[in-house]
Parts: structure tokens; C-alpha cells; sequence
């Protein structure tokens, strides 16, 4: 059996309004997927489904064994902490630290009194600046997250998620806001921390050369179904324009290959 098995998911708004259409996906341990499409093609609504911030029409997303569907509200609290969450917009406590924010991460672990008063077990304490230093952000420890760049706090917020030393990453457009450099490095970074910890994630990115550069499988949504899912090198510009539409995609997919050629060399 598959890490995370999605069988004919289907999320449904209104009659007019059919955001996946008999979705099925199977993501193996260790496994790290991207998904691309157009704007409205049900990459977010997609990965909000596997862990039900948004609830399926219908289907299955089986986890690890147990299908996430049929849970109770107590029952998701406690699968949820196995899934950790990176956001678009960040999803951070703005008064807080950076320190706060990433032990926000271990809310699901700790009583509320110690959430509450903000005195976490020492361990979790530990692990949080262990964390913060993977991802760079060691000397900001004190800081509060609303004086911190995009950049620095999609990396808290990745330090969060890993906070609650989850068994799958969900990953929704961690680039969307960036520039291009610093799009790189967390990607760069995302991709080093799921090969250095073997952890599983999907990720919603809408920049194709980001996808093809740091993701070895692609799925390609277009109006809520799956038209692709192979390999990133398999992206030809027929692939491409099933997904997105006419285009010349060979000029994005020559200029991807320049930033990547560039992007080995400098490492």
C-alpha cells in the first residue's frame, strides 16, 4: 500500500463550479511530487482535500492506512498532526517570534496550558533551534515575524511544519510570492530537507522551470483532472500545452534548462 492514496476525489462547490473531477494519485514514502496547471485547474483545493481544510465531494484520501474522509473531527485533529502544512501567505502569528511561531508547530503534541502559557517541554525547545538553524534563521530567533522578509518567513514557516515532525509535507505555491532568487533558494531548500529527512510532499508550484529544476515527478491538473503524470524531464512542449493551452513552451523549457545548468554550477 501507498504513503497516500487518493482514489476518485471529486470536490464539487456548486453545480457549475467542479473544482476535481475523479481524481486518483498514489504518493510512495519519500516521494516528492509537484503540481502544475493553470490558475483554477484545483491544485489548491487538491492539496487543502487531503487533509480536509476543504472536504471532498467524494473519494477516498487514504493515510498511511486509514482513510481521512471517514474521520471524526477528534480523529483528524490527531491524523493532522502527521501532515504538516506550508502556506502561500505564510499562515504566520504576526506579534509573535520566530521562536513562538515555530513552536506553534507542536500545538497537536503539548497540553493547552503549556501552549497557553507558552512554556513548551525543553526538547521541543531544542528541536525548534535545531530547525531554525537548518533553514537559516538562527540570529532572528527573538524577532517578531511581521519585522521578517517573504523570504525569511516562508522559512519559519517551513521550520513550523517540521516542527511537528510530520510524515508528509503539503506544500501549497511556497514561491508565488518571491523573487525569483529567493524562489530558488526555498525551493532548493524544500527539496534538500525532503531527501535529507526521506519525507514525502506534494507540492502546489506555479512556476514550471522551479518544478522541472527541483521535482523529479510532475502532475499536471487541468479543469480538476489529472492530464499528466510522469517524470519532470517528460515535460515536452505537448505536455506542456495539454496542460496549459497553446503556447511556445520550447523557449521556457530552453530557458529552464539554463537556469538549472547555471544553478549545478554554482553549486
Amino acid at each position: 500500500m501507498s504513503m497516500l492514496e487518493l482514489r476518485a476525489v471529486t470536490k464539487q462547490y456548486t453545480a457549475n463550479d467542479l473544482a476535481l473531477n475523479n481524481v486518483t494519485l498514489n504518493i510512495e514514502g519519500g516521494e516528492v511530487v509537484g503540481l502544475i496547471g493553470p490558475s483554477g485547474a484545483g491544485k489548491s483545493t487538491l492539496i487543502r482535500c487531503i487533509n480536509r481544510l476543504t472536504e471532498p465531494t467524494k473519494g477516498s484520501v487514504t493515510f498511511q492506512g486509514r482513510d481521512l474522509v471517514g474521520l471524526s473531527r477528534r480523529e483528524l485533529r490527531k491524523a493532522r498532526t502527521s501532515i504538516g502544512m506550508i502556506f502561500q501567505e505564510y499562515a504566520l502569528i504576526e506579534r509573535l517570534t520566530v521562536m513562538e511561531n515555530v513552536l506553534s508547530g507542536r500545538l497537536g503534541y503539548v497540553p493547552f496550558w503549556r501552549s497557553f502559557l507558552r512554556k513548551y517541554p525543553p526538547q521541543d525547545v531544542q528541536r525548534a533551534y535545531a530547525l531554525l538553524d537548518r533553514v537559516g534563521l538562527l540570529d532572528h530567533v527573538n524577532k517578531r515575524a511581521d519585522a521578517l522578509s517573504g523570504g525569511q518567513r516562508q522559512r519559519v514557516g517551513i521550520a513550523r511544519a517540521l516542527a511537528q515532525e510530520p510524515d508528509l509535507l503539503l506544500i501549497d505555491e511556497p514561491t508565488a510570492a518571491l523573487d525569483p532568487r529567493t524562489a530558488r533558494q526555498i525551493m532548493r531548500l524544500i527539496s534538500e530537507i525532503c531527501e535529507e529527512r526521506s519525507l514525502p510532499a506534494i507540492i502546489n508550484i506555479h512556476d514550471v522551470n522551479l518544478a522541472r529544476q527541483f521535482v523529479k515527478r510532475i502532475v499536471g491538473l487541468r479543469h480538476g483532472e489529472v492530464v499528466f503524470d510522469g517524470l519532470a524531464s517528460e515535460l515536452t512542449p505537448a505536455v506542456l500545452t495539454e496542460i496549459y493551452g497553446e503556447e511556445d513552451w520550447s523557449k521556457t523549457i530552453q530557458k529552464g534548462g539554463e537556469e538549472a545548468d547555471a544553478e549545478n554550477e554554482a553549486a
